[in-house]
C-alpha cells in the first residue's frame, strides 16, 4: 500500500487524537449518572446498528462489479433501494411512530439481515430484492432510533441540552470509530483473508442479530400518537400539515434533502473518482480514512454544540458551504489536470487530491448528523416525529433516484458540480432557517393548535 494512505490516514488520525485530548470543561456538559448509563446504551446498540451498516459501506459498489455488472446496472440497483426508501419510508416511519418505535427499531435488523443475506447471489433479481430490503431498513435507521432516544430521553425527565451529549457521542462512535474498524474489518476479510466480496455482509448480519438482542431485552417502548382512531392516511395528512404551517420544518427537510442526497450521490461516486482507469485502490483502507474524516468531523461539533452561546443554526451556514467547495474539486482537477488514459496503476495526483478534499467533506459529514439531530429534536413535534422525518426523505431520494438512473448520462465531475450546487442552496437555505428562528424566539411549532384544528376539522365533517 502507497505512503500517501498511510500518511493521509496518520496525520487524521493525530488530529482526532488532539481534539478529543484536548477538551476542557468548557467542552463538556455536566450530566447525571443515570443519564450516562441511558447514554452509554444507547451509544452501544447505535454503534452496532451503524457497525452493521458501514460493514457493507466499501463493497458494495465492488460486490456488483465483480458479478459482472456494469455502472448503469448498479446504478439500477442503488435507485431500487432509495425508490424503496422513498415508497416504503413514510409508511414505515407512520409505523413506528403509532406501534411503537422499539417495534421499528428491531423490524430494521431483520430487514437488513435479510439484505444481507441476498447478497450471496449473483443473480440481479435476488440483488435488486436485497436493495429494496435494504432501503426499507435505510428509511428506519434514519428515523425510529432517533425517534424512539428523544422520546426516552424525555420520557426519563432528562435535561434537553442533554441531547446534544448524545447525539454527538453516538455520532463519533457510530459514524466515526466503529465506520473506521469496520472498513478495517472489512478489508482484513474480503482481501487480506481472501474471503471475498461477499464475508463483510455475512459479518454485518452478525452484529445486527447481537444489536437485536440487546434491544429485546433492555430497552421499553415508546410512541408518538398511539391513538387508535388515526390511521395512516391521517398520520400523513397531520404530518403534512405540520410542514406546510411550520418555515422552519419546512426548510429543516429542504437542507436534509439537499445535504443528504448530495451525501448518497457521494457515496455511489467515490470509487469510480478516485479509479476512473481501474486504478488499484484500497477501498477498505481509504473508506475507513474517510470515515476517521467523519469522526473528526463529529469530534468539532461536540465542542461547537457544547458552547450554548453558539448556536447550530449559524455554524451550519459555513459548514454547507465548505462542503460545497469540496465536492466542486473532482471538476477543478479536470481542468488542471488532462485525465489518464492508461489503464491499471496505482492513483494518479489528481486522485490524491480529490480523495484529500473528500475527507474534508467527510468532517462536514460528521459535524452535520448530530447538529441536524439538535435541530430536528428542537423544532420536529414528538406525535408525529418519525413520520417527519421520512416525509424528509422523500425528496432526496426522489433527488438520488434521478441523480443515478443518468448516471451514465453526464461526466462523473459534472455530477460532482451538480451536488456542490445544490450544497451551495443548502448554505442559503440554512441562512433563511436562522433568521426565521431568531423571529420566533419561542418554540416555532404548536402541534397542540394543529391537533386541535384538525379535530375540529374532522367533527364539522362528520356534522356535515
Amino acid at each position: 500500500m502507497e505512503v500517501f494512505y498511510y500518511l493521509v490516514f496518520g496525520g487524521l488520525a493525530a488530529v482526532a487524537a488532539v481534539m478529543e485530548l484536548s477538551k476542557t470543561s468548557k467542552d463538556r456538559i455536566a450530566t447525571s449518572s443515570a443519564f450516562n448509563a441511558f447514554k452509554n446504551n444507547y451509544c452501544l446498540v447505535y454503534s452496532l446498528m451503524m457497525a452493521g451498516d458501514w460493514m457493507q459501506g466499501p463493497y458494495v459498489y465492488y460486490l456488483y462489479s465483480q458479478y459482472g455488472f456494469d455502472k448503469g446496472d448498479i446504478g439500477r440497483l442503488f435507485i431500487a433501494g432509495f425508490g424503496s426508501s422513498m415508497l416504503f419510508g413514510t409508511i414505515v416511519g407512520s409505523l413506528a411512530d403509532k406501534r411503537g418505535r422499539k417495534r421499528a427499531c428491531i423490524t430494521y435488523c431483520i430487514t437488513y439481515i435479510l439484505s444481507c443475506i441476498t447478497k450471496h447471489s449473483p443473480q440481479y433479481k435476488v440483488l435488486m430484492l436485497g436493495r429494496i430490503l435494504g432501503g426499507i431498513a435505510t428509511s428506519l435507521l434514519f428515523s425510529a432510533f432517533e425517534s424512539w432516544l428523544v422520546a426516552e430521553h424525555n420520557k426519563r425527565g432528562f435535561d434537553s441540552q442533554w441531547l446534544s451529549v448524545i447525539f454527538s457521542k453516538a455520532i463519533f462512535l457510530g459514524n466515526g470509530l466503529i465506520a473506521i474498524v469496520s472498513g478495517l474489518f472489512a478489508n482484513l476479510l474480503a482481501d487480506n483473508l481472501g474471503f471475498g466480496p461477499v464475508a463483510p455482509f455475512d459479518a454485518a448480519a452478525c452484529l445486527l442479530g447481537i444489536g437485536m438482542a440487546i434491544i429485546l431485552s433492555s430497552w421499553s417502548e415508546n410512541y408518538g400518537d398511539p391513538s387508535n382512531s388515526k390511521d395512516l392516511i391521517t398520520q400523513f395528512k397531520g404530518a403534512a400539515a405540520a410542514i406546510a404551517a411550520d418555515e422552519i420544518i419546512a426548510l429543516l427537510g429542504a437542507i436534509q434533502s439537499l445535504f443528504e442526497g448530495s451525501m448518497y450521490t457521494f457515496v455511489f461516486l467515490w470509487t469510480p473518482a478516485l479509479s476512473p482507469n481501474d486504478e488499484d485502490i484500497p477501498h477498505g483502507f481509504i473508506f475507513a480514512t474517510l470515515m476517521l474524516s467523519s469522526m473528526l468531523g463529529s469530534s468539532i461539533a461536540s465542542r461547537l454544540m457544547a458552547r450554548s452561546a453558539l448556536k447550530v443554526e449559524f455554524y451550519m451556514q459555513i459548514v454547507f458551504a465548505v462542503s460545497a467547495f469540496t465536492l466542486l474539486l473532482p471538476l477543478i482537477s479536470n481542468f488542471f489536470v488532462a485525465p489518464s488514459a492508461v489503464k491499471g496503476g496505482s492513483i494518479s495526483f489528481s486522485g490524491c487530491v480529490q480523495l484529500l478534499g473528500f475527507c474534508v467533506f467527510e468532517a462536514c459529514i460528521g459535524i452535520f448528523w448530530p447538529s441536524m439531530m439538535k435541530m430536528r429534536s428542537q423544532y420536529i413535534p414528538e406525535e408525529s416525529r418519525s413520520t417527519i422525518m421520512n416525509f424528509f426523505r422523500i425528496p432526496l431520494n426522489i433527488f438520488v433516484c434521478i441523480i443515478l438512473y443518468n448516471v451514465n448520462a453526464f461526466p462523473i465531475s459534472i455530477m460532482f458540480g451538480m451536488c456542490s450546487i445544490f450544497l451551495f442552496m443548502a448554505s442559503v437555505l440554512q441562512r433563511r432557517l436562522m433568521v426565521v428562528a431568531e423571529t420566533h424566539k419561542s418554540k416555532p411549532h404548536d402541534w397542540t393548535a394543529l391537533k386541535e384544528k384538525d379535530s375540529e376539522s374532522d367533527m364539522l365533517s362528520i356534522q356535515i
